[in-house]
Parts: C-alpha cells; sequence; structure tokens
C-alpha cells in the first residue's frame, strides 16, 4: 500500500510525474511512464544488471530500484517504477547552499572547491563503474546527478506531507471544461514540485548517485547541447566516450562556475556549438572538417576562420570577428577559487579529456589515476553508517 505525500519533482523524458510516497513506513519515489511505454523499460533492465554484477557497488553509486507494477487510468496503463528516495539534482542543490543566501550582486553562484570535487570524483567514480560493467549512460549531466537523503526515513510523515491547498498555491484550481462537463481524461488537480532541498545532506561525507538510466533510444540527441561531443554533432555517433566527454565539460562547469560551451538553442545550434569549440579547442581534424557541411560559410578553403556570424554573411554585410578566448582564457577569466598550480593541473586534465577523436580519450578509470583526482579525498563510508 502506497501513501501520496508530495511530488518531488517532474517531467524527465518519458515521465511524466515523479510523486513521493510512503510505504509500510518508508519513503519511496514513484516514477510514472507515460501510457505507450509498456513491457521491461531498458532502464529496469539496466538496473538489474547493475544489481546482478555487483550490488554492494551499484547501490553506492546508481540510484537503487525498489520494484514496479502497472496503473491503470482513463488514458492508459502506466507502469510504475519504484525507487529510493533522493534529493536535489547537483544543478538545483547549488541555489539552495546557505553561504549564497541572501544573494547578492555579482555574486558566482557556484559550489565550494571541496563540494565540487567531490561531486566531480564520485561522479566519475560511478562512470568508471558503470563502463567498466560495459553500459554506458548515454546522458551524462548535472540534471541526473542526485543527492541523496540519507536520515529521510526518520522525517515524521506530516513534515514531509505536501498541503493541499489552492491559495497557498500548493495544488493547482481544479481542472474545468469550457462546458462545465467533467474532463475524465484529467487529474482533479496538479501538485507543485516540492524538492527535498531542506532535508538533503550537503555537508562533509555528502553523497551523490546517478539517476536516469535511460528508457528507449531518443529520436533525438537529449543530452544538453553545451555538453555534446563532437562526434554525435557531426554523425550522431552514440558511444561509451559521449560520457567520458561530457564528464571533461562538467570539471570546467564545477570548478569554474559556469558552462564551457554556452550553446543556446537554435536553428543554427550545431554550427554555434562547432564555432566554440573551434575557439576553445582549436580546430577539429580534418576527418571531422570534412563532415561539417556549412563550414564554408566560417572558414576560407585553407580552413582559416573568417567569419562567425551564424547563417553565413549576408549580402551587403562584412564578415563578423570576434576576439576568440582559448579554454585556458575562459577557465582563468572566471577566476576559480583555486590557486594557480591546481588552476594549471584543472586544465591540463581538461584538454587531455576533450580530445576530438573519441579513441584518445581516456577511460573513467584512466582519469581516476590522474595525481589531481587521488588527491580529492572521498569519504568511503555511507553517511546512513554514521550517527547524525
Amino acid at each position: 500500500m502506497y501513501v501520496l505525500v508530495g511530488a518531488v519533482y517532474s517531467q524527465v523524458k518519458t515521465m511524466f510525474c515523479l510523486p513521493f510516497l510512503c510505504r509500510n513506513g518508508k519513503y519511496v519515489a514513484l516514477k510514472i511512464l507515460v501510457s505507450d511505454a509498456s513491457g521491461q523499460t531498458s532502464e529496469v533492465q539496466i538496473l538489474h544488471t547493475v544489481s546482478d554484477c555487483a550490488p554492494s557497488e551499484g547501490q553506492r553509486y546508481i540510484t537503487q530500484p525498489l520494484g514496479e507494477f502497472e496503473h491503470s487510468r482513463p488514458n492508459g496503463r502506466h507502469k510504475c517504477l519504484v525507487f529510493e528516495p533522493l534529493g536535489p539534482s547537483i544543478n538545483s542543490m547549488v541555489e539552495e547552499l546557505p553561504q549564497l543566501k541572501p544573494r547578492k550582486r555579482h555574486m558566482k553562484v557556484r559550489y565550494p572547491p571541496d563540494m565540487a570535487k567531490s561531486i566531480l570524483k564520485q561522479s566519475l567514480q560511478a562512470l568508471a563503474f558503470l563502463h567498466g560493467n560495459g553500459i554506458a549512460h548515454g546522458d551524462f549531466q548535472p540534471g541526473d546527478m542526485l543527492f541523496t537523503v540519507p536520515y529521510i526515513d526518520s522525517i515524521p510523515e506530516e513534515e514531509l506531507r505536501q498541503e493541499e491547498n489552492v491559495e497557498s498555491g500548493s495544488i493547482s484550481p481544479p481542472d474545468e471544461r469550457k462546458d462545465g462537463k467533467e474532463d475524465l481524461l484529467a487529474p482533479r488537480y496538479l501538485c507543485i514540485a516540492q524538492p527535498l532541498a531542506p532535508f538533503t545532506h550537503y555537508a562533509k561525507g555528502f553523497k551523490i548517485k546517478l539517476s536516469d538510466m535511460g528508457g528507449d533510444p531518443p529520436q533525438k540527441p537529449v543530452t544538453p547541447v553545451g555538453l555534446r561531443a563532437p562526434e554525435m554533432i557531426f554523425k550522431g555517433e552514440v558511444n561509451k566516450s559521449l560520457d567520458v566527454w561530457s564528464f571533461g565539460c562538467l570539471v570546467f562547469e564545477l570548478i569554474a562556475g559556469q558552462q564551457l560551451f554556452c550553446i543556446p538553442g537554435s536553428d543554427d545550434e550545431d554550427d554555434e556549438h562547432l564555432l566554440t569549440l573551434t575557439e576553445r579547442l582549436g580546430p577539429p581534424p580534418d576527418r571531422l572538417f570534412d563532415q561539417w557541411k556549412t563550414f564554408s560559410l566560417y572558414f576560407t578553403p585553407d580552413r582559416t576562420l573568417f567569419n562567425v556570424a551564424l547563417g553565413g554573411v549576408a549580402d551587403g554585410e562584412e564578415p563578423l570577428m570576434l576576439e576568440q578566448e582559448s579554454m585556458e582564457d575562459a577557465f582563468d577569466k572566471a577566476v576559480p577559487e583555486i590557486d594557480e598550480e591546481e588552476s594549471r593541473k584543472v586544465k591540463t586534465l581538461i584538454r587531455w579529456i576533450l580530445q576530438y577523436e573519441p579513441s584518445r580519450r581516456p577511460s573513467p578509470a584512466e582519469i581516476l589515476r590522474d595525481p589531481w583526482f587521488t588527491g580529492i579525498e572521498v569519504d568511503e563510508t555511507t553517511v546512513e553508517e554514521s550517527p547524525a
């Protein structure tokens, strides 16, 4: 028997809701898939594979499945996956850190260096575990890295239960059709997302886990544009090395506090991304250049950059050229909170990871052996083992 307590978050790929429930005195998260997602999902298969390969390591690094069932509604049958409850993603938790409140003008919103380094090492350990068992994540991004909530079962249900009050804004007004009749396919009301940030452990010894191990292969890339590897842009290739490329981008992002490749969505987003890659990392190799169908809009035949205006030079206009900023320059400009020697190590590490040729990128296990990562201490005991 499940008792609905609140809505944690929603709208993740094939999922339309993730309510937060209580079952037999323990809290669980329920991932409800869209009605056309039937049968054994690839996510469930992957999670079972992980559990069979290495149950203790899987429990440490990956969101734990607790069961599944189907639920019938007027709009179809929905597969429901039951998981351990987890807290906010690393994307959203940074906004909740007390040292960033109250927010001041020009304040840099980023994790303190020790937190950023621990997040990076834990996520890399999780990635090394997956790749070591022949599994690629496929969408390695901050939104899929979640903080644990170790003591949640000790919190009274009344403290977690979501208020059902339209006036306070915790739920939406009842849905009504224009003709006044009841809409049998629509819910009576919608719950506002209720993050678990107030109950999340983010002090020393905090833990994060990888979530969202995937559904059926998407029809188009789902990885955020700024984290996509060159081979995905050029040829739509999917391989384990995509995770490594994304991780290299995240090293920059978490230490510098800003994205390495900030690409707003547009019709020319691939061109903009490739131009930014060229600016930050240098020109791609000939093999990739030859696959860039619109490169002549920006480069001369000898591959000299002459224009950065997306879509090419308009009639009657002059080519647009802007000052180019390398990855190293962008990193230094962000003024990370680490000393000059450590900055040099981080920039060298990022260069090593972000190589155009997938075969030349290091594996997660090799990156873990880099001196910068061996120097990062991560508490190997779980918070559950250490009483508050």
